[in-house]
């Protein structure tokens, strides 16, 4: 009997890198990951080797095209690389998340010059990009943005408002900043976002951005996540992403594009399920018929995880944005089944603060919170419903 997902994989796609080679061409990362995963988590901060080994390791250009310096990746890849990231170390896989999703954002609506200056440090690991949309009194559907920004009278934009719960501030060189150009137009409805937002790309060498990773996490700890603050913060309109007023429509593609955070909690399951396995091996315990069938119900749920990620990455579905809701939903709840079950197996083994097992648990939990939260992505589904 192997772990699950150690040995062998079903193609989700003509030419996809399957897992097992995925983790063994970024075997050296991932041992650095998993090396610094616990320290980093006491410690409540990445140490400058996993950042070198990220930056070195071209994981960074999955989600930019060739042209640019990147892998051309689709999200097949980018959803593999980040439960490869997360099986790890899951605080950063959640930053290597949020790199991939502005780097599509940018290759997506971006103009040339936009692109030109990015992608290419994206993609090389240069810079590392996060994305700044969450505020603490918007809740979690953003529409009720304090963050504003205003014409100035040399044309340019000047932003105002704080972001809170940001992936990666203080070490993101680029934030892709959500802020409210113009009031929302009556009659205009949406569940994530309003019309009158618009996407400012601000580097984080401006004046005005204020990155204080002050957040005392439960779980997820060493992701830097923290508050941005923009103060005075002056841009001109090659900061502009897209249209303006028109983000809500770049949000709502977003589901569409088939990348998904349940490839996080993917990552988490299968490496609670390979602890909990590696441990009956160790004890003895998989004699007995019992623990193995309870080893089984354990991978067939990090399966049935993998295999609703990868059909959020083909897009081949009915309604593809939905499978990509449901993929997180899903993916969400199965890691912290598993996770629990793991440490139900281990009886007393696990009842210790430091085992990696409690760490999974608490940053297995963070997942359902994040953008849009599970409940957000019931709403999105099911609200069409009600449509007259």
């Amino acid at each position: 009997m192997a772990p699950a997902g150690g040995l062998t994989l079903t193609q989700a796609g003509a030419g996809a890198a399957t897992r097992a080679e995925l983790a063994e061409r970024y075997a050296s990362l991932t041992e650095v990951l998993q090396r610094h995963a616990q320290s980093a988590d006491a410690a409540a901060e990445l140490p400058q080797e996993v950042f070198a080994a990220l930056r070195a390791s071209g994981i960074l250009g999955a989600a930019v095209a060739v042209e640019y310096g990147g892998q051309g990746g689709d999200s097949l890849l980018t959803n593999r690389l980040i439960e490869l990231t997360a099986a790890a170390d899951p605080s950063v896989a959640i930053i290597l998340f949020q790199h991939y999703a502005v780097s599509s954002r940018i290759s997506e609506w971006g103009s040339e010059a936009q692109r030109e200056r990015y992608l290419p440090r994206l993609a090389s690991g240069e810079w590392i990009a996060a994305s700044a949309w969450s505020e603490s009194g918007s809740g979690a559907d953003k529409r009720n943005l304090a963050t504003k920004a205003r014409r100035t009278e040399g044309g340019g934009w000047l932003l105002e408002g704080a972001k809170a719960f940001t992936t990666g501030a203080g070490l993101a060189d680029v934030y892709l900043v959500l802020a409210q150009t113009s009031a929302p137009t009556d009659g205009v409805a949406s569940t994530y976002g309003s019309d009158g937002q618009t996407f400012f790309l601000i580097e984080a060498g401006n004046p005005g951005l204020f990155a204080n990773t002050g957040m005392d996490l439960v779980g997820m700890r060493s992701s830097a996540t923290g508050f941005v603050e923009l103060t005075a913060c002056e841009a001109d309109d090659s900061a502009v992403l897209g249209p303006v007023g028109a983000a809500v429509r770049i949000i709502a593609g977003v589901r569409e594009s088939g990348a998904t955070l349940g490839a996080v909690s993917a990552g988490i399951a299968a490496a609670a399920y390979r602890t909990a396995f590696a441990h009956a091996r160790r004890r003895g315990l998989a004699d007995q018929q019992a623990v193995r069938h309870r080893l089984v119900d354990l991978a067939a749920k990090v399966e049935a995880a993998r295999a609703l990620v990868d059909a959020s990455a083909r897009r081949d579905s009915a309604e593809p944005g939905n499978t990509t809701l449901y993929s997180k939903i899903l993916g969400s709840r199965i890691s912290e089944e598993v996770v629990q079950e793991a440490l139900r197996l281990l009886g007393s083994a696990g009842y210790l603060h430091d085992h990696p097992l409690n760490k999974l648990a608490r940053d297995a939990r963070a997942v359902g919170l994040m953008g849009p939260t599970n409940d957000l992505a019931r709403e999105l589904v099911s609200a069409p419903w009600t449509a007259a």
